[in-house]
């Protein structure tokens, strides 16, 4: 879809089905982690690259459940899009991974990237980022959660 940029998002969950919440650097906004698809990269390996570079966690700490059947879509809206991706795009179309972390031995770490984008994090219930995102990704987090949840 034209001007829309690909990306993937992550809902990781922890022993207790709670799921993996972050705080984007200096704001009050949420989300989960995401980020975009570079040219040429497949779409599982975008989601592990992302995942190590914003939480820290290595492939081979979790298990893919699952995934969305199609890309979800966001519009951002006009009064901000000049400041969110460089302007470059109307909006971003996701693949929704669902991730069980395999064990205890691990450390969520927000300072893997050269530029961190998460300063905070919380183990949070299922539908509680539905409260806490940021209200342009609000229908997108619904549909990525209700089919997620499919796969419990």
């Amino acid at each position: 879809m034209q001007g829309y940029r690909k990306n993937v998002a992550m809902v990781v969950l922890n022993r207790n089905n709670q799921v993996l919440l972050c705080r984007r650097k200096g704001t009050e906004n949420w989300q989960f982690p995401q980020g975009g698809i570079d040219e040429n990269e497949l779409c599982e390996d975008a989601m592990y690259r992302e995942l190590y570079e914003e939480v820290g966690l290595k492939s081979s700490e979790v298990e893919i459940l699952g995934k969305t059947k199609e890309e979800i879509k966001y519009d951002i809206p006009i009064t901000i899009r000049s400041r969110v991706l460089g302007g470059k795009y109307k909006g971003q179309l996701q693949t929704w991974f669902l991730l069980k972390l395999k064990g205890e031995n691990f450390s969520i770490d927000l300072s893997k990237d050269v530029s961190p984008e998460f300063d905070k994090f919380d183990w949070v219930s299922f539908w509680f980022p539905l409260a806490k995102i940021i209200h342009f990704k609000k229908e997108a987090y619904r549909l990525a959660l209700k089919e997620l949840r499919e796969l419990l």
